[in-house]
């Protein structure tokens, strides 16, 4: 495994984490937890896109540097 695989684990990892904290406020009342479920959900979205980026930079990598 090189640097590429780990960091893409960890970022799948994050964004599992993120959503499963988010859905879980998500089903608790009261105006503190809508916002916290809320911000949780946007940074759910950054880490899925941080997850992207590395996924094609890692894919790229291997197609140029050989696999």
């Amino acid at each position: 495994m090189n640097a590429f695989d780990i960091l893409i684990l960890v970022a799948v990892f994050a964004v599992a984490v993120t959503l499963a904290l988010g859905l879980r406020q998500l089903y608790k009342d009261g105006p503190e937890a809508r916002s916290r479920s809320n911000k949780l959900m946007r940074l759910r979205v950054a880490l899925q896109a941080v997850a992207v980026v590395l996924l094609v930079i890692g894919l790229w990598w291997k197609s140029t540097h050989g696999a």
